[in-house]
């Protein structure tokens, strides 16, 4: 299993050294339309090579995605820790209530009526 792995993550390292390699010109991101950055009198430009721009693209966009899914579970969560939180109340009731239905009686005898 750890074979097929290595080899996944080797060809995904490949194809992003490939995609790389293709797309090294040089691209000038603008902020703002020209007309705009004019009367406002700022540019805000950057050059950079086309496959940073491509790479912070699909990075940005997972981190968008893996944020919104973070978002969209919460109500699961929320869920999760009131069941764990009502398990756990349970249990101790439980334990109080074997307490007290063998309270006075010999710990011997009272282990093997728990256990059945």
């Amino acid at each position: 299993m750890k074979t097929i792995r290595y080899g996944f993550w080797a060809i995904v390292g490949l194809v992003l050294i490939i995609v790389g390699l293709a797309n090294r010109d040089m691209v000038t991101l603008r902020a703002m339309p020209q007309a705009l950055a004019k009367w406002l009198g700022i540019s805000p430009d950057i050059t950079l090579p086309l496959f940073v721009v491509i790479f912070m693209g699909v990075a940005v966009g997972l981190l968008i995605g893996f944020f919104w899914e973070w978002l969209r579970e919460h109500r699961l969560r929320a869920d999760g820790r009131a069941k764990a939180r009502e398990a756990a109340d349970l249990r101790r009731e439980v334990d109080r209530l074997r307490g007290e239905k063998h309270a006075g009686k010999d710990e011997v005898l009272a282990l093997l009526e728990s256990s059945n």
